[in-house]
């Protein structure tokens, strides 16, 4: 009997996102009471776990920096999915709620993973190590594309308020989406090897020389469990999500608040498997994952809202207010004195995560 319930717990990751599509089935387009949402809360946590280990099996496969950019990717699908079927639904109190989930996204990876990535290296080895070329040219399309996307709306006048005209938001779309495809063409084939985890003492990793992958059937089921998983997460959130705003308005907090919620759970899978490999001495690899997820945050989410936008009703506001664009400024000059040096310590990571402190403060408390 023990050994039958230690084999249940070893494949856990199997039957989670099965059960929790169970759930997901039995509550959707239902009222939840309380006790019914904190176990919907339960599934969706452990869905989220599932679907890190599946996409982590996947990136074994496929090896890095492919393996990086299949997690990314995942969580971005995530994100899109909750912000298109909150506006839809949501009304005129969702018009912002693009702008706000995508720029916490962009505060949680380029300041919370990465701080916290950095810091977990260097406490293990004093002294992060990472290539600067990679994540280098990485950071610098994040803040392009953020610039472009969530900047550029506040000065533009073609529409009244932080919001682009149809025009403005097809090109930055088709910019955003272009910037992003040229990044992974340069990531997975030009310069593969800027994107691979270098060891404290300078060795390179390659993990598909140097690790035995999974099976091809492995991978394979572990890509379907890893969709049923998203699936799941997706639909979850979605059904708490009215609790989740009520709770936001009954305390009083903006309603920005909601979109910081939202990149913080679609996050988490990136930020336990990027923790992960920063404890194995992987930083590259926890780099590939932090400013991959807000290049694709943005890269991929405003082109998907763009085209969301030919049936949704009302304006969509990307425009960031004047607190928001000093965080971003600081952001970008800060990330970019940390990854030019290509080495990092615990004050380059304790900045990075007192900068997202500072954040989250002011988003409630603006």
């Amino acid at each position: 009997m023990a050994a039958k319930l230690k084999s249940y717990l070893a494949h856990w990751t199997i039957y989670v996102p099965v059960l929790a599509v169970v759930a997901l089935i039995l509550t959707w387009s239902r009222d939840l009471p309380p006790p019914v949402v904190v176990i919907v809360g339960i599934f969706l946590a452990a869905a989220v776990l599932a679907a890190v280990h599946h996409a982590e099996v996947v990136a074994h496969k496929v090896g890095e920096p492919y393996g990086s950019l299949v997690l990314a990717v995942a969580v971005t699908i995530i994100e899109v999915a909750l912000i298109v079927t909150l506006m839809i639904s949501g009304g005129d109190k969702t018009q912002a709620l693009a702008r706000d989930t995508v720029f916490a996204a962009v505060m949680i990876t380029c300041n919370g993973i990465l701080g916290v990535s950095l810091l977990v290296g260097a406490l293990r080895r004093r002294v992060a190590v990472f290539n600067p070329e990679g994540t280098g040219g990485a950071f610098a399309t994040v803040a392009t594309i953020a610039t472009l996307s969530l900047v550029l709306p506040s000065f533009t006048t073609s529409r009244p308020g932080p919001e682009f005209s149809p025009a403005q938001l097809g090109f930055a779309a088709v910019a955003s989406l272009g910037l992003y495809a040229l990044f992974v063409t340069v990531q997975t084939r030009r310069h593969r090897d800027y994107f691979l985890p270098i060891t404290t003492a300078g060795k390179v990793i390659d993990v598909e020389e140097h690790a035995d992958p999974p099976t091809k059937r492995a991978a394979l089921t572990s890509l379907g469990l890893l969709l049923v998983a998203l699936i799941a997460v997706v639909g979850l959130a979605k059904g708490i999500s009215p609790s989740i705003e009520s709770a936001v308005a009954g305390a009083g907090l903006p309603q920005a608040v909601v979109g910081v919620i939202i990149a913080l759970l679609v996050l988490l899978p990136e930020t336990i498997a990027a923790v992960r490999a920063a404890a194995r001495d992987r930083i590259q690899t926890s780099l590939n994952l932090a400013i991959g997820s807000a290049m694709a945050s943005i890269g991929l989410t405003i082109p998907a809202i763009a085209i969301a936008m030919i049936w949704l009703d009302g304006p969509l506001l990307l425009g960031l207010g004047g607190t928001q664009m000093v965080l971003l400024a600081l952001t970008v000059a800060v990330g970019t004195l940390t990854v030019v040096p290509g080495r990092a310590n615990v004050l380059q990571g304790g900045i990075h995560i007192g900068l997202l402190a500072v954040f989250l403060f002011l988003a409630a408390s603006p």
